[in-house]
């Protein structure tokens, strides 16, 4: 009762504030966090002092999932967090922005920052005191699981980007939480995967957006990643936590855990871990009383965790004001115009033959969209950052709503449902059903049959089941036509399978955090009999599994054949969803299945035809995009999507989005495909103690990062090879010219350049160039990529308009890190400054001497 008292005016100023003060007429404005200054300082350090070592400890782990653990003692109370990257989406339905990948592609600063500050007012409409975004990690590959929450592949658009949103988040008084720090890359065992990689190659590649947000944007918190660095959990990896974070980047916020990713109590609270959440499984007091009283941990250690909650906390004054602005609406139209905005900023228009877009409205009747990615709105990808929209429009809504009455819209799917297709598998017979009372299909298994495997459903976590078992299907299939046939196999969360036909390995998945629908292709003869035998392994005490086989031509339904045929265009929407992309599992760089045989169907229908792609990146379009005449990539365009697509397709908004990725034409010719999985043989055993106290071993793979700094375009532009599409490649409805570059001769090394160039539209229609500066070194001692981005500027100009542009590039610019001396270097000489819209195509250049 006593604690509770003492809470209580805490309690009663946030009812006054956030009950009355709206009654009243007044604002609680957002509110900027005040600087660190002794006053802070002392405040943060006389609430520690107050503190048992007990409840110390206390403070360091959260609480009920989303919150960090009040104390009564000093009258702290909990404090709110939510996910975020695209919205703040764990508190119920909120505006749902083109973040991510799509904000990269903006390469838009000003658009950056407002939408952090749209995300801040959301935040703090919900209560909410720290958000879990933005995430900068590099897109090393294109099939990399969050890729399309991250934001490019090169470190130095990461780092501009990223220090704007983080300005506009905590302009509004709500803690930005930069993550997953570091080397997250891929999501395929993210817990066990260990990224082996040199200083230089995490020096000029995968920290400089962790670096900037720290120095430059002065973030507020940074989030661990799951994975090991260098054999090395992040949560307890002192070189990036202790050596660089808190030491060389003099950040002074809360370092905390992504959820889960703590695996050594004492480990963590030595090597830089503030905040374990959601929970203290291992940084807790059964763990850490004894440390501290064995000289394990010092108590001072414990200290400077606790104090960097509470300073941070003060400084947002999260005790003195309700967080919670009434000023700011749940459901926000402010909100949806920045959501529009980043939208048709976003959208990247890489093909356009015989000027097919923009499409006249005047000229059409009749307009079909077609594509599992047309209806519903595909407004992200899966996992913690999937935004729930009050509305979302999607293709289709967003082209009926712009062309109204005098339009004929048709749609049509253009592909069943992966359910229908398990379902609707005319199997030779009935399937076969063994099931075993172990995971190794081993023993005397009980027999059954049925008529299909079709028990497939979107994943949803199960404990693992006491009663394991292992289930092996058994089937004929009997081929009708001659030709070609999709083999497809689903299961759910942590299950496995394996997949053969006429005991050949076609499919498998192994036990894992989570999968995505696999599926091959087979070529039978009229009247072939194969015999399918599939192997799974559930994880819960349910089924979870689906399979199915299809005949290639019969797939695509008729009515969207039908409809392309009857239509003067076609817009084609295909590409991943939630389901295909997301955490906890990397997605395929082929499209998913029966795409590639949609578009075909449709073109085949209707070579009028304009292809949207949805996804985090680059995808295998090699089937058919020399049949495509336009093709559009929307990233994953939020819940404004449909209606930028609209704007984009109609001219009524001219395309000015810009790849922030390479567009690779295959996976096996990507820089990093032969090194993104451990090399067999790799894997090395971890001992570790489990949360049970009991001894713990799990395989670690090996990732190499043996690409270096051969990462997309300066891959590409090294070895003087071509992706399908280079990095910051995007077309126009107008055009564009550069000249006059003026640039020094000389510079002293270290100084500041300043580069300036004159960019004009030289079409007739209004638009927006990404005007791009890339920096090469061919004198440089060191091996170096062939040109690496180092300025850019998005300008926006009337048709016959002129704009001067000045870029300062400071010694960062120019340098690389020596891994001898362990520091940033200059070599004096030459280098090659060069100016243009994307990495490939720079028709400015001019020399510079360093000296």
């Amino acid at each position: 009762m006593k604690n509770l008292l003492k809470s209580t005016p805490v309690v009663v100023s946030a009812f006054i504030f956030t009950c009355l003060m709206p009654l009243l007429g007044v604002r609680a404005l957002g509110q900027a966090p005040k600087p660190d200054s002794p006053e802070v300082e002392a405040q943060a350090k006389a609430m520690v002092a107050k503190l048992t070592l007990e409840q110390k400890i206390e403070l360091i782990g959260g609480v009920d999932s989303m919150y960090t653990r009040p104390m009564p003692a000093i009258n702290l109370p909990r404090f709110k967090m939510s996910d975020a990257s695209v919205g703040v989406r764990t508190w119920g339905p909120t505006t749902a922005y083109a973040g991510g990948v799509g904000l990269a592609a903006t390469w838009d600063t000003e658009f950056a920052r407002a939408l952090g500050e749209s995300l801040g007012k959301d935040a703090r409409a919900r209560n909410v005191n720290f958000l879990l975004g933005p995430g900068v990690n590099i897109a090393r590959s294109a099939i990399g699981g969050r890729n399309f929450e991250y934001l490019s592949e090169d470190p130095y658009l990461n780092a501009t980007i990223v220090v704007p949103y983080i300005e506009g988040v905590q302009s509004q008084g709500v803690i930005a939480t930069v993550k997953h720090y570091a080397l997250n890359n891929q999501e395929f065992n993210r817990h066990n995967a260990d990224a082996d990689v040199d200083e230089r190659t995490m020096r000029e590649i995968y920290l400089p957006a962790f670096e900037a947000a720290v120095v430059k944007g002065h973030v507020d918190a940074v989030m661990n990643s799951y994975n090991l660095i260098n054999g090395v959990h992040a949560t307890q990896n002192d070189f990036l936590n202790i050596k660089l974070l808190k030491g060389e980047w003099g950040f002074k916020g809360v370092l905390m855990s992504d959820w889960d990713a703590t695996y050594d109590g004492v480990a963590a609270a030595n090597n830089g871990l503030d905040l374990e959440m959601p929970s203290p499984k291992f940084m807790n007091a059964k763990n850490l009383l004894p440390a501290v009283k064995d000289g394990l941990v010092k108590e001072s250690t414990i200290d400077d965790k606790v104090l960097r909650l509470i300073r941070t906390e003060l400084r947002y004054s999260f005790t003195d004001r309700p967080q919670f602005d009434p000023a700011d609406s749940t459901v926000s139209i402010s909100g949806d115009k920045v959501a529009l905005k980043g939208a048709l900023e976003s959208i990247t228009l890489l093909k356009n033959d015989g000027h097919l877009l923009p499409l006249d409205a005047s000229k059409i009747k009749t307009i079909a969209v077609i594509g599992p990615d047309a209806w519903p709105a595909i407004v992200g990808g899966g996992g913690s950052s999937e935004a729930l929209p009050f509305a979302a429009v999607s293709t289709v809504t967003g082209i009926a709503n712009l062309l109204g009455p005098n339009v004929r819209v048709l749609y049509s799917r253009g592909l069943p449902e992966m359910v229908d297709v398990f379902r609707r598998t005319a199997w030779a017979g009935e399937v076969k059903v063994e099931v075993f009372p172990n995971r190794d299909f081993k023993g005397t298994p009980t027999t059954g049959t049925r008529r299909n495997v079709a028990d497939w459903k979107p994943a949803e976590w199960e404990p693992v089941d006491p009663n394991p078992r292992s289930i092996r299907y058994t089937a004929s299939y009997k081929a009708g036509d001659a030709g070609k046939y999709l083999l497809i196999g689903a299961a759910s969360g942590e299950d496995a399978f394996n997949i053969s036909v006429d005991g050949k390995p076609m499919l498998d998945q192994v036990h894992a955090e989570g999968q995505v629908p696999k599926y091959a292709t087979l070529d039978l003869a009229a009247g072939q009999t194969v015999s399918v035998q599939a192997d799974y392994v559930p994880r819960g005490s349910g089924t979870r599994f689906g399979i199915g086989m299809v005949y290639e031509p019969k797939l695509v339904s008729e009515d969207a054949k039908q409809i392309a045929s009857l239509a003067d265009v076609v817009v084609l929407a295909i590409g991943f969803d939630p389901q295909s992309e997301g955490e906890g599992h990397d997605r395929t760089f082929t499209l998913p299945w029966g795409q590639d045989a949609l578009v075909d169907a449709v073109i085949k229908a209707n070579p009028h035809t304009v292809v949207t792609l949805t996804g985090g990146g680059a995808m295998d379009t090699r089937r058919w995009i020399d049949k495509v005449p336009a093709l559009l990539h929307t990233w994953y365009p939020g819940q404004e999507g449909g209606t930028a697509v609209a704007e984009v397709l109609f001219g009524k908004h001219d395309p000015e989005g810009k790849l922030p990725v390479s567009f690779d034409r295959d996976w096996d010719a990507s820089p990093s495909a032969k090194y993104y999985y451990g090399a067999p043989g790799g894997d090395t055993v971890l001992h570790t103690i489990g949360e049970n106290g009991k001894p713990l071993d799990y395989t670690v793979p090996h990732i190499k990062y043996d690409d270096k700094l051969m990462v997309g375009y300066r891959y590409w532009t090294t070895t003087g090879k071509h992706p399908l599409f280079p990095f910051g490649f995007g077309l126009s409805y107008t055009t564009f010219s550069f000249d006059h570059l003026q640039a020094p001769a000389t510079a002293a090394s270290g100084s500041t350049v300043a580069v300036s160039f004159d960019v004009t539209n030289t079409g007739g229609v209004a638009g927006a160039e990404v005007a791009q500066l890339y920096v090469s070194d061919p004198s440089a001692k060191a091996s170096r990529p062939e040109r690496e981005l180092k300025g850019f500027a998005k300008v926006r100009l009337a048709p016959g308009e002129t704009r001067h542009v000045t870029l300062d590039l400071d010694a960062r610019a120019f340098s690389y890190w020596d891994e001898t001396t362990h520091a940033w270097k200059i070599d004096p000489g030459k280098f090659v400054i060069r100016v243009g819209d994307s990495s490939e195509n720079t028709p400015l250049s001019a020399d510079l001497m360093v000296n």
